[in-house]
């Protein structure tokens, strides 16, 4: 499970002052959900994703992640989630397999084991054709497949996705999302951070609407809708960031 009460990122710029990131977010995902994480670039999404990660300290708030404190107990966090986002760097001179047993030992697997779940990986997001290539010479949608296979390989209990499928094309983007729906039916709590409504609309058994560093509405799809009075998710989205107005 993940849980957040009130959690918080303030960051002291010399122009702007101070910048609140993510003010006071509160939500809570459960095992065998897909929970959302909804908003424009620059909402606030991946720093609240980077909090839950460990990689930040928030400033104010609690979070927990599979039962640890991300403050007081990050090295647990960090065993019990598997973190892919668009940034997830791959050694370009490495094979995929080499890649895999590389990141397998990081985690601290070892033997029969590792080689296993590096084999289990390959075979789940559809891998084997170019297992043996080197990755510097891959296309974005299988650079993508092999990033997700590093966060899978020590089998945590918490996936979190921040925008899975930029820039991958139709295809490779429907492997990446049937993934995803298949860990949720394993009994995994994943949190999807998306600007993509469809994917939302996909995969999202709840989701929060995060603007601004702060969510300005959360529930399933149909509570969304019924809350804003649209027929759309995009429509419930827009007006609930406010940008309605904007456009009119």
């Amino acid at each position: 499970m993940v849980l957040t009460e009130g959690i918080a990122k303030h960051f002291r710029d010399p122009k702007r002052g101070t910048v609140k990131a993510v003010d006071g977010v509160s939500f809570r995902a459960e095992p065998g959900q897909i929970f959302g994480l909804l908003g424009v670039n620059g909402a606030g999404k991946t720093t609240l994703l980077r909090l839950l990660s460990t990689v930040l300290r928030p400033t104010s708030g609690r979070a927990s992640v599979a039962g640890y404190d991300v403050s007081t107990h990050g090295e647990d966090v960090r065993r019990s989630i598997g973190f892919m986002s668009t940034s997830t760097a791959l050694y370009g001179r490495l094979t995929v397999r080499e890649q895999l047993e590389y990141f397998a030992g990081l985690y601290g697997l070892k033997g029969a084991y590792a080689r296993n779940r590096v084999e289990a990986a390959i075979e789940k997001l559809n891998i084997g054709p170019f297992a043996d290539g080197l990755c510097d010479k891959f296309s974005t949608g299988q650079k993508q497949r092999v990033s997700i296979a590093r966060t899978i390989l020590h089998d945590p209990p918490v996936l979190f996705f921040d925008e899975p499928t930029t820039g991958l094309d139709v295809v490779t983007s429907q492997i990446v999302l049937g993934f995803i729906e298949a860990e949720r039916r394993s009994g995994k709590t994943v949190v999807f951070c998306t600007h993509i409504m469809s994917e939302a609309e996909r995969l999202c058994d709840r989701i929060a609407v995060i603007h601004d560093g702060v969510v300005r509405g959360e529930g399933n799809l149909a509570e969304l809708l019924e809350r804003t009075q649209k027929p759309t998710l995009e429509g419930a989205f827009l007006r609930l960031v406010g940008a309605e107005e904007a456009m009119a």
